[in-house]
C-alpha cells in the first residue's frame, strides 16, 4: 500500500456489520456499524433478510469512504459462516437466510448420529456436522426449486463483484473431502443432497468491484476473506503452525492451526482448509458464548457487559461454589461435543449467593467450556490468543488464563476480524510474501494475562466438576426439553 492509500475492511457479523479503515501500517482510522436483524419465528428458527446484510454493508461502506477522503487500495470482506444463504438461478434470494444457529435440524443432525453418517462423513473432511451446517440445513427445508447454496461471505461476494462462487475455509464443512481440498460426491451422497446445489469453489478470491452503491470506483479489488473464524485467528496474529486463538463473542469459538489433517479419533469439531499450503485450522466453535452474558443482563436488569464484569470482580475464585453450565442455545451444543438437546442449569446454589456469584459463575462456566474445547484440540499451545468483544474485559481474560492453564494474550486492534482480512487481503496481493509476514507488520500485542498459580487446585476441581455434573446432566436433556 501507498503511504497515502487505505484499506476497507468489512466484518459481516451475526448480528453487526462493521466496515473499518486502515492505513498501510494497520492502525484503524475510522470504523462503521449498523445492526442486523436476526428473526426468531419459532424457538428452533435463526433467520435473517439476505438484502437487509447486503444494505448494511453498502451503508457501512459508503460512510467509511465518506469519512476518510482517502484512495482505496482494496475493499476485503470477511463474514459469519455456515448456514444456508440460498440463490435462485437469477441469484436472487429465495427466502431468508438460515443462520449457524438455527436448530430445525436437529432431528436430521440425531438420525445422521445414529445411523452412522456424522461418523462417516468425518473420516473425509474432518469436520462434524451440526444443525447449522448447510447440509442439515437443506436436508430440513422443503421445496425442489433449482437453487445454490451460499454463506454470507458468497452472497455479498456475488453482490460486490457479480462472480459466484464459495471461499474453501467455507467449504470445508460439510462439502469437501479435507485431504484433496476438493468437492465430494461421496460425502453429498451420504447427505442425500444434490450436488447441484453447491456453487463453484473459487480459485480466485480477488475481483474487481461492480457494485456501484458503495461510493467507491468500479474496479477496485474485492478480496473475499476466509471466513470470520478463520479470518479472526488471523487478525490476532495467528498465522504458524501450534498457534491458538479464543474468539469471545457470540460463539466461543477456540482454533489451533496445524500442517495437516487428521480425520482419525473422536469425532469433533471442524476442520478448515483455507487455502494456504502447509496450513489447516482445527475449530471448536460452540454455541455458547457472549448471549450468555446477554441473557444475564436481561435476567439481573443490568446496563451492559461491563456492569457484568463489575460485579463478577466482587465475587471470589470459584464463586464461594456456584456452578454455570452455560448450554443455553435452542441448538443445544456443537463443539467440543455435539448434543441439540443439550441445555444450561445452575448448581450448587445457597441462600448466601447473590448477584456478584452468579456473574462470576457465567464468566468461569465460558471459561470452562473454552477449557473443554482446548483440551480437544491437537496439542497444547504455549498461549492463546484472546479476541472478540469478551476480550474488552480484563477479568473475563484472566480467568481464562486461570482456568485454562494457558497464558492469555490480546492485541491492541477493537476490530480484529476487520484486521484480519487485511492481513489476508494484502497477503493476497502480493504486499507480503506470506501470512505471517503481514501479521507480523499489522498486528500488535496489548496485553498478556499468566494464569494465577494459587486457584490452580481450585480450578482443577472445578473443572473436573464440570465435566462430571455435565456428563450426568446430559442423561437428562432430552427429558428437558
Amino acid at each position: 500500500m501507498a503511504a497515502n492509500e487505505v484499506a476497507i475492511c468489512v466484518d459481516a457479523g451475526t448480528t453487526v456489520i462493521k466496515t473499518v479503515v486502515f492505513d498501510k501500517d494497520g492502525r484503524e482510522l475510522a470504523v462503521t456499524r449498523r445492526e442486523t436483524t436476526v428473526r426468531h419465528p419459532s424457538r428452533e428458527r435463526c433467520e435473517q433478510d439476505m438484502h437487509e446484510v447486503w444494505d448494511a454493508v453498502v451503508a457501512t461502506v459508503g460512510e467509511a469512504v465518506a469519512r476518510v477522503a482517502r484512495p482505496v487500495r482494496l475493499l476485503a470482506v470477511t463474514a459469519q459462516g455456515d448456514g444456508a444463504w440460498l440463490v435462485g438461478p437469477d441469484g436472487r434470494p429465495v427466502g431468508p437466510a438460515v443462520l449457524w444457529n438455527d436448530g430445525r435440524a436437529t432431528d436430521v443432525v440425531r438420525d445422521w448420529r445414529a445411523d452412522g453418517t456424522l461418523e462417516r462423513a468425518y473420516r473425509i473432511n474432518g469436520s462434524l456436522t451440526n444443525a447449522g451446517l448447510p447440509n442439515a440445513i437443506l436436508r430440513s427445508l422443503q421445496g425442489d426449486a433449482p437453487r445454490t447454496v451460499l454463506t454470507c461471505g458468497g452472497w455479498l461476494f456475488l453482490k460486490l463483484t457479480g462472480v459466484l462462487g464459495i471461499e474453501k475455509s467455507e467449504a470445508s464443512a460439510p462439502w469437501l473431502d479435507i485431504h484433496r481440498g476438493t468437492y465430494s460426491t461421496e460425502l453429498t451422497d451420504l447427505y442425500g443432497i444434490d450436488p447441484a446445489v453447491l456453487p463453484p469453489l473459487l480459485t480466485e478470491q480477488v475481483q474487481p468491484l461492480t457494485a456501484t452503491e458503495l461510493g467507491l470506483p468500479a474496479g477496485t479489488p474485492v478480496v473475499l476473506a476466509p471466513y470470520d473464524i478463520v479470518t479472526t485467528a488471523f487478525g490476532a496474529g495467528a498465522t504458524t503452525v501450534g498457534q491458538a486463538t479464543c474468539i469471545l463473542g457470540t460463539t466461543l469459538c477456540t482454533e489451533v492451526l496445524v500442517a495437516a489433517p487428521d480425520t482419525t479419533g473422536e469425532p469433533s469439531g471442524l476442520t478448515l482448509d483455507f487455502g494456504t499450503a502447509g496450513l489447516i485450522m482445527r475449530s471448536f466453535p460452540t454455541l455458547a458464548g457472549t448471549g450468555v452474558v446477554d441473557w444475564l443482563i436481561d435476567l439481573l436488569g443490568l446496563a451492559d457487559h461491563d456492569e457484568v464484569t463489575t460485579l463478577a470482580a466482587q465475587a471470589p475464585p470459584g464463586a464461594d461454589g456456584l456452578r454455570v453450565w452455560p448450554y443455553l442455545s435452542p441448538a443445544g451444543e456443537r463443539a467440543p461435543f455435539l448434543d441439540p438437546v443439550a441445555s444450561g442449569f445452575v448448581g450448587g446454589v445457597l441462600f448466601g449467593h447473590g448477584r456478584t456469584h452468579l456473574a462470576r459463575a457465567v464468566l468461569e462456566g465460558l471459561a470452562h467450556v473454552i477449557r473443554d474445547c482446548l483440551d480437544a484440540a491437537p496439542g497444547r499451545p504455549v498461549e492463546l490468543g484472546l479476541c472478540g468483544g469478551g476480550a474488552a474485559s480484563p477479568l473475563w481474560c484472566r480467568l481464562i488464563a486461570d482456568i485454562t492453564g494457558v497464558p492469555a494474550v490480546s492485541t491492541e486492534d477493537s476490530q480484529v476480524g476487520a484486521k484480519g482480512a487485511q492481513v489476508f487481503a494484502l497477503t493476497a496481493l502480493g504486499d507480503y510474501p506470506d501470512l505471517a509476514a503481514a501479521a507480523s507488520a499489522l498486528v500488535r500485542p496489548a496485553a498478556r494475562y499468566e494464569p494465577d498459580t494459587a486457584t490452580r487446585d481450585l480450578y482443577e476441581d472445578a473443572h473436573a466438576e464440570f465435566l462430571q455434573t455435565r456428563a450426568l446432566a446430559a442423561t437428562r436433556w432430552d427429558r428437558w426439553r
